[in-house]
Formats: C-alpha cells, sequence, structure tokens
C-alpha cells in the first residue's frame, strides 16, 4: 500500500498542476496614439551661435528653470494631442533631473492654456554621437577641431541635438537596443564620399575605420502595450546639407535610412551589431514603428534619390494614410505637397512609419492650425515653439 499511494500522489501532482497551468496568454486589440516631434530645445535656440560654443552645455537647463515661454507653447502643443507614444528630437542630452524629468513635471504635468495635464510615466533617453569629438578632420578643411564638422555627429557639445521617447505604457528597458557606435564601414555597400578632384576617399582611412553611422543614435525601443510588443524605432538622421561635392552628409543621410529598412528584415539584417555586441535585426512578425525627424523628403533636390523611398515603399512598411494639415496647405499654397510639410521650411521631414503586421493605422494627422483656428499662435513663427510640427498617428495593435 505504501508503494502505491508512492505511486499515485505524483501522478496526481502533475495532473492538478497541468491543471492549473495558466492558458496561452492572448492580448485585446488596443488603440494608442504614436507621435514624433522635434522640440527645437537645443542650445541654438536659446543662444547666439558664438554662444552655443562656450556656453551651450547648459543652455537647455537654464531655459527649463525659467518657465521658457517657447518650452510651454511646445507643452502646450503635446498636452492638446495627447499621444500615448512620443518621441521628442532635438531634446538636449542633459542630466534627468535637469532636463526631461523638469520638462515632465514643470511643463507636461501643469495645465499650459487651459489644457489637460499629461504624465508620462516611463521615459527612455541615452547618449548620442552629436557633439562628440573625433580625433581626425572629418570636414576636409585641414584642422581636426574636435567640435562641430569634426566631431562624430555635427554639435558643439556632447548631447546637443538628443533624443527621448515618452511614454504612457511600460518601456522594456533592459530589451532597448541602441546602435550609437556601429560603424558606417560595417554596412555592406556603404555610401562612403568621394573626394570628386581626387576620386579618393574623402574620410582618411583611419577616420573611416572609427566613423559612425549614426549622427545622433538609432534606438530600438521595445514598449509593452497591455501585452502587445512594439518596437519603436527611433533615429534622427544628419540633414543632407552643410557638405560639399562630395556629399558627405546626403550619403550619411541615405545610410542612416537604410539602416531601419535593413533591420526590420531577417535576411538583410546579418550585418548589424548593437553597442552590447549583440548581433542581427528584428525578427520576423513583430510589430514596430519608425519614428523621428528623418531629414528627407520626396520632394528635396538636397537628399541622395531614393532616400526616404527606401522605408516608404518598403514592403513590410504601412506608408498609407500620410498625415497632413490645412495649416501646411495654407503656409505653401502654390505646392501640391505642402498639406504634408512638417516643417515650416516647406518639406515634409518627420516620419511616423508604421509596420503592416500587427498594426492596423486607423488615422494620421499633423499639428498645423490654419491662420484663424484654435491655437494657430503655437505655429505662427519660428520663436513660437519649434520649425518643425507634431506628426502623430492613431494605430490599434492586433
Amino acid at each position: 500500500m505504501k508503494f502505491y499511494t508512492a505511486l499515485i500522489f505524483p501522478i496526481l501532482t502533475l495532473l492538478i498542476a497541468g491543471c492549473d497551468m495558466p492558458p496561452e496568454k492572448i492580448s485585446e486589440p488596443v488603440s494608442l496614439r504614436v507621435a514624433t516631434f522635434n522640440v527645437s530645445m537645443d542650445a541654438s535656440n536659446y543662444l547666439t551661435n558664438e554662444q552655443v560654443q562656450t556656453q551651450g552645455a547648459t543652455a537647455l537647463t537654464d531655459a527649463l528653470a525659467q518657465q521658457h515661454p517657447q518650452i510651454k507653447a511646445i507643452a502646450e502643443i503635446i498636452q492638446h494631442t495627447r499621444p500615448d507614444v512620443l518621441v521628442l528630437n532635438e531634446f538636449d542630452y542633459v542630466d534627468v533631473n535637469q532636463g526631461i524629468n523638469v520638462f515632465r513635471n514643470d511643463y507636461l504635468q501643469q495645465s499650459q492654456n487651459g489644457e489637460s495635464p499629461i504624465d508620462y510615466p516611463y521615459v527612455y533617453l541615452a547618449p548620442v554621437n552629436t557633439g562628440v569629438p573625433s580625433p581626425y578632420d572629418l570636414s576636409g578643411d585641414g584642422v581636426a577641431s574636435g567640435t562641430g564638422n569634426d566631431a562624430w555627429g555635427f554639435g558643439w557639445y556632447p548631447g546637443q541635438y538628443g533624443m527621448v521617447v515618452l511614454s504612457k505604457y511600460p518601456i522594456k528597458t533592459d530589451d532597448v537596443r541602441t546602435f550609437q557606435l556601429f560603424k558606417w564601414k560595417d554596412m555592406p555597400g556603404a555610401l562612403a564620399p568621394i573626394n570628386p578632384n581626387t576620386s579618393e576617399p574623402f574620410y582618411s582611412a583611419e577616420a573611416w575605420q572609427e566613423f559612425r553611422l549614426s549622427s545622433k543614435s538609432h534606438w530600438d525601443v521595445p514598449i509593452d502595450v497591455n501585452g502587445h510588443d512594439l518596437h519603436l524605432l527611433v533615429s534622427h538622421p544628419t540633414p543632407p546639407v552643410f557638405d560639399g561635392k562630395e556629399d558627405r552628409n546626403g550619403r550619411r543621410n541615405f545610410d542612416e535610412i537604410r539602416f531601419w529598412a535593413d533591420y526590420i528584415q531577417p535576411h538583410l539584417s546579418d550585418y548589424i551589431y548593437d553597442d552590447n555586441g549583440v548581433t542581427g535585426g528584428l525578427g520576423e512578425k513583430q510589430a514596430f514603428v519608425i519614428a523621428g525627424d528623418l531629414n528627407a523628403s520626396i520632394e528635396s533636390e538636397d537628399n541622395v534619390p531614393g532616400a526616404i523611398e527606401q522605408l516608404l515603399e518598403h514592403s513590410l512598411v504601412n506608408a498609407d494614410k500620410t498625415p497632413t494639415s490645412v495649416g501646411g496647405a495654407q503656409h505653401t499654397p502654390d505646392n501640391q505637397q505642402a498639406a504634408t510639410h512638417t516643417a515650416s521650411w516647406r518639406k515634409r521631414a518627420d516620419y511616423v512609419l508604421p509596420s503592416v503586421f500587427g498594426i492596423e493605422l486607423i488615422q494620421s494627422g499633423v499639428f498645423w492650425p490654419a491662420t484663424g483656428e484654435p491655437k494657430a499662435e503655437l505655429v505662427s513663427s519660428r520663436g513660437a515653439s519649434s520649425d518643425h510640427r507634431l506628426v502623430w498617428i492613431d494605430i490599434q495593435l492586433k
């Protein structure tokens, strides 16, 4: 009897345990708004060009501490549009308690001009390449200054033109992948700039070996949206201008955009490695949103041809329902593309592009009220808020 009892007990235990096993988790569809906003909150927004080079590193923290009216207007735009997940471009990388936490607590969580406060309990930010000194003459002027055009990304101090992710949903911080240090040379077929006068490489062999692809950084930020994994793919490629006939910035911009086009395709992403040495890109059947100021437009003659089309025409990207605004159309009435513009300088530069897989794109828009409409004063001039407009999409995760 003792043997029989001992034998049957584990069997019953297994049966009971099996009955208690939770069913496979099935997440219900969830709707949310994802946005990107180049807030232009770097030092050049508050100081003269000369001052930026010597005082720039503290300019944002000083402005935040002074209840700056431009920053209050930016907060009002965010409160009015109310995104659930938000990418901020050109928010300097500074101490969180003097930077993003001040913006959250003293601006976003305080009513601006009658708008309801908004809280983002989850934040992600990390170092960027802008202003990080290189030991090389990257501009080709014969001087290795370590700053400006000789930094790994154009900037006068480390952290200028930084990036931030704000979210109402938990950010899976331990699973974030950053690509700040990825070398441009390691991208197959990289568009390395050529000196048109000599037909030789524009950069020295030593500089090219160390040259970082990202002018700021590339981030894969996974967010847990009620059980759905959403990969927010964040970047801010260099403007394709401010160079010479070698088109070094245009070529870098093209390849910074290409990085995401390759990253979302497993058979093209084997060459990619992150800052922890993990290789490869996004797996198959992963929901993602590519977001940020990509400094590229189908209208632009400055971009390398096809730069933004790498994403807009990508089979895994849903580029339907292009965000538009009445204010943009009014701003440049003789341009048929004007309604899609996201910057005061009359181009579409900012994008929020969802994946085909796992996401239904409901609607989209650009915050750009026309003259006479409510809130139009927030975008009435460069000094009112930013030279860019907040761009949003409403999606449902399936």
